[in-house]
């Protein structure tokens, strides 16, 4: 191990002397136990050494047959073990480790640094991974991370002791509706990885909850306390993304008038989620794995380490990463990095036995979002809830959540829906339609969002005109019949430029000429 400059994807830089490698507070220090184990005599002196003079208690080991004994006997924070060792692998003292205890976090360090035994140690349970020779600079680094990880979770721990009920406390922010053994699987893996600090890679259609499951783990994450920022990358003008993901010192470009922490900064401590992440440009993924790896912030236009940060990263992408990776849209490294623990969100379609309970879930929440409180919800029929259960859902639940909105706008107070009162966005004519007076080959050609507003659009401009002509222009009558009470009705009417009077002339107008 020797102290040297660290090198980034933008070239040379010395490590900044003012810069707090290790940034939690020393009686922290103090109490995280570290077990160094390596066979090699002057690597793991030169580590206790490093620790020891952070303030870290710390314990050597030179034979993984002693450490397994020692793991067997104490509980270690944080256990710093090389992967390749004679008699015990370091596979088997990490399986030891997490045994003694779950919120170990375990740093593999190897002389043979390759894709393959980064994957296998990262989908074994270990925190992190550090390929021989490393610089002290670069060591410090990572110990910092891990020392303010370890204190997170102690953290976390002391929250869930005093809170009454931990898990329901999640449970009411983010809930995953379903009874399909496919969501159930996702659920249980998205449950078990959840606790860890290891990264996260889920694939799914567009519009099939990969937001809602990255919230899930988030909050019944160790870092639930602390932030989860998403980042829709596709959303990011490409001239913006770096200064959005790294931030920028003042004047480091036209209209940097003042210095801006970026997105990792902001999230340090939390969790990153990295929506459509095959959508960033390569430089940014370039620098994005590098300080995924030893956790140096340089914001752009800086000449310095501006930061240390400590992130959890979920990504997610509607694409088949294999396909991005051969097109060169993802990089492999990155990929692999991302991809310690992958989840498949399989589409609406293959899960018809989840669409009963999204869709009364849905309607209850927009009932209570749009009726009047009091007012009894409709209910879905049979025939209603067949024809919601073999449409193609092509946009998934995000597109179901829509019609139901739509539905609860529509239906009266303590109906029953049919199928005839659901309008589907995308007919088709070998199942059950409704509406059907609202689309047309224009609409058809527009996008989902801009055919969807229109619908909306052309619905309560009729009911309106309707309900207003039907009560002679009675305002109160007319949001008794609607359902709604009357600042809403004004609201609608004032939204559309819909006036009572000359609804009420034009109806006895048309009355007068029949």
């Amino acid at each position: 191990m020797h102290r040297a400059t660290h090198t980034s994807v933008d070239g040379p830089q010395e490590s900044s002397p003012g810069l707090e490698l290790i940034s939690v507070d020393a009686d922290v220090r103090k109490s995280i136990e570290v077990l160094v184990v390596d066979d090699e005599h002057s690597l793991r002196e030169s580590c206790a050494s490093l620790l020891r003079t952070e303030g870290f208690a710390v314990t050597v080991c030179g034979r993984g047959d002693d450490a397994l004994r020692l793991l067997k006997n104490r509980r270690f924070d944080i256990v710093l073990l090389d992967l390749y060792m004679s008699e015990v692998s370091g596979l088997e003292l990490m399986g030891e480790a997490a045994n003694a205890n779950a919120d170990a976090l375990i740093i593999v360090m190897t002389g043979n640094p390759s894709v393959e035994s980064s994957v296998t140690a990262l989908r074994a349970g270990a925190w992190d991974y550090l390929p021989k020779p490393f610089s002290a600079t670069h060591f410090e680094i990572l110990m910092g991370r891990a020392a303010h990880a370890a204190m997170v979770a102690r953290e976390s721990r002391r929250a869930e002791s005093s809170a009454a009920s931990p898990s329901q406390s999640h449970s009411d922010h983010v809930r995953l509706y379903g009874q399909s053994a496919a969501l159930r699987k996702v659920i249980d893996l998205a449950t078990k990885v959840a606790p860890t600090d290891a990264s996260v890679f889920i694939t799914g259609e567009s519009g099939t909850g990969k937001e809602v499951i990255a919230q899930y783990i988030h909050l019944h994450s160790r870092r639930s306390s602390r932030e989860l920022v998403s980042v829709n990358c596709a959303a990011i003008p490409e001239a913006l993304v770096e200064s959005e993901m790294f931030g920028h010192v003042e004047g480091a470009f036209t209209g940097a008038v003042r210095e801006k922490e970026g997105l990792l900064e902001v999230a340090n401590g939390g969790t990153l989620f990295l929506d459509e992440v095959t959508e960033l440009p390569l430089q940014t993924q370039a620098k994005l794995l590098r300080v995924l790896q030893d956790g140096v912030v340089r914001r752009v236009g800086s000449t310095k380490t501006d930061a240390v940060v400590n992130v959890r990263v979920i990504a997610a992408t509607n694409r088949d990463p294999a396909e991005a990776i051969e097109d060169g849209s993802l990089r492999k490294d990155l990929h692999y990095r991302l991809r310690v623990v992958p989840i498949n969100v399989p589409p609406l379609r293959e899960r018809p036995e989840d669409i009963p309970v999204l869709s009364e879930r849905f309607l209850m929440e927009f009932w209570g979002q749009h009726r009047e409180p009091g007012s009894p919800p409709p209910t879905l029929s049979a025939a209603a809830m067949s024809a919601l259960r073999h449409a193609p859902w092509a946009g998934n639940v995000r597109e179901l959540r829509n019609v139901i909105e739509h539905l609860v706008v529509m239906v009266a107070p303590g109906s029953e829906v049919g199928p005839e009162d659901i309008v589907f966005i995308d007919e088709d004519a070998s199942r059950p339609t409704g509406g059907a007076a609202f689309f047309g080959p224009a609409l058809m050609g527009l996008a989902y969002h801009a055919a969807r507003d229109q619908v909306l659009t052309k619905f309560e401009v009729d009911y309106l005109t309707h309900v207003v002509r039907s009560s002679g222009g009675n305002i109160s009558d007319a949001a008794r019949i609607a359902g709604v009470d009357r600042t809403t009705l004004y609201r609608l009417m004032e939204k559309h430029d819909i006036g009572r009077d000359s609804l009420v002339k034009a109806s006895q107008t048309t009355d007068r000429s029949s």
